[in-house]
């Protein structure tokens, strides 16, 4: 019988700003997440921001945005709250579909945040 090693897959998503610094306005002030790190002391054009244990790495690199898409499962009151905080902070929101009910979100530069309704 072969021992198998087990390795974790961590994985952070990348998203193309066209401006580092308006981006991190959206997801911080807006969204509520934290700025994790900041490539040069803050003058750069990558950093990282976190929620919970969602990381997202925004990358300003202005001929590639508007084309993520990531699907953000919250448990069902995590979701009831984060509808009260977009309503609270008047962030635009759809709700559509996307294989199930979900809230959009769209980020300044197109970036589509999907938050699927609990099931």
């Amino acid at each position: 019988m072969t021992s198998q090693t087990i390795h974790r897959w961590y994985t952070r998503p990348v998203l193309f700003v066209s401006d580092v610094h308006r981006a991190l306005g959206f997801y911080v002030d807006q969204l509520g997440f934290e700025r994790q790190w900041h490539e040069a002391d803050g003058a750069g054009g990558v950093c990282q921001v976190c929620r919970g244990e969602c990381e997202i790495i925004l990358c300003e690199e202005p001929s590639r945005t508007g084309r993520g898409r990531l699907f953000i499962e919250l448990t069902a009151d995590g979701h009831a709250d984060f509808r009260r905080e977009v309503a609270e902070r008047a962030i635009p929101s759809t709700k559509t579909w996307w294989g199930n009910d979900v809230l959009q979100i769209t980020d300044p530069d197109g970036n589509e945040l999907l938050f699927p309704f609990s099931q």
